[in-house]
């Protein structure tokens, strides 16, 4: 539900209505505009039809809003929004392309990787230091010496670093050490990590769960924002289907779904989706056409002895070859490179 305050109301007026709202268990979110001011309101919606919200002072209407998710809608936000990642833009206006190794194995490795991407023209280093896996058996990941290598790489590259957390125990040190936190696709439903991520001050890369609806995952990002957090980036990287010809189905259409539903910037991994790197410069190719702010794919200078998805990761003429589409074809839909926009800003 949303109250929508008249121009001329005073703080006086909203801080009534705010206090209403609480009196019955509920949260009161105030956004103020340029001329007036929105209230969205989260708790019991029967609760708050008994509060008589239109008779007060300042009130200029109360709807009731489809939408469960209502900070990440675009109903009262209608401008997509940008997100600055360590002064590079993921957003409506830019194309931004986002390159590393899966997993962090060695000070060598992650930055033989970051000097690839780089080269092809990415302007986001991804890596993850910390890796939950389905096998109890399979890499972990190198945990907090990740960080540091992926800090040191920065350092020497200069791309900003996106990287995973996965417990709500580790955000404070993820944080400290990464520009960009993501969420992954097991955790996509672990809200008290959620939570935590939206308290730590840093952009939020949330994938979509691999069996969520989108509306459970613009819930999830709701979850997010709720921490005062909107600096959210969302990120399609296939769900689980009948098909098992690829890793995940990629669902193409649901980045025109979210953007017509939501304000948050959308991104495409076509890597973990495919699980073949002959099909992840295709798939990157259909997600710049339906409109993606980005995509995030894996490279690696040795795929073959990867100690993470070595199958899906990009080298030689790969790489090459989905760096051209991502030079040519963001320009034809009106997108700029996001280190050109970067540039241009500065």
């Amino acid at each position: 539900m949303v109250v929508v305050m008249a121009p001329d109301a005073t703080d006086e007026d909203i801080a009534r209505v705010v206090e209403r709202v609480e009196s019955v268990g509920g949260e009161a979110f105030v956004s103020k505009g340029l001329t007036r001011t929105i209230i969205g309101l989260v708790g019991d919606i029967d609760s708050f039809h008994h509060l008589n919200l239109r008779t007060l002072a300042g009130v200029a209407d109360v709807h009731r809003i489809s939408d469960p998710y209502k900070l990440v809608s675009r109903q009262h936000h209608h401008e997509r929004s940008t997100v600055w990642v360590r002064g590079v833009p993921i957003g409506p206006d830019t194309f931004t392309f986002m390159a590393g190794p899966c997993a962090v194995e060695s000070p060598e490795q992650t930055l033989e990787a970051a000097q690839m991407a780089k080269a092809a023209g990415a302007t986001i280093l991804r890596g993850g230091a910390f890796k939950p896996r389905t096998s109890p058996y399979a890499f972990p990941g190198l945990g907090v010496r990740g960080l540091e290598i992926l800090a040191d790489v920065r350092a020497a590259t200069g791309l900003p670093i996106v990287t995973e957390v996965v417990d709500a125990r580790d955000v404070a040190v993820v944080a400290e050490h990464a520009d960009m936190l993501q969420i992954g696709t097991r955790n996509a439903q672990n809200f008290g990590l959620l939570q935590a991520v939206g308290n730590a001050g840093k952009p939020v890369l949330l994938k979509r769960g691999f069996s969520s609806t989108i509306e459970e995952w613009l819930m999830a990002a709701e979850y997010v924002a709720q921490r005062g957090n909107l600096d959210i980036v969302l990120c399609e990287r296939g769900i689980r289907t009948f098909e098992p010809s690829t890793r995940n189905t990629l669902d193409i259409s649901a980045v025109p779904v979210v953007q017509a539903t939501s304000h948050l910037p959308i991104i495409v991994d076509p890597s973990h989706a495919a699980g073949r790197k002959e099909l992840v410069v295709p798939l990157s190719r259909a997600s710049i056409g339906v409109g993606a702010d980005g995509i995030i794919v894996d490279v690696h200078p040795h795929p073959e002895d990867a100690l993470c998805d070595g199958p899906q990761a990009l080298l030689g003429s790969e790489l090459r070859e989905l760096a051209g589409a991502v030079r040519t074809m963001p320009g034809l839909l009106g997108r700029v490179d996001a280190s050109e926009r970067a540039r241009i800003l500065a």
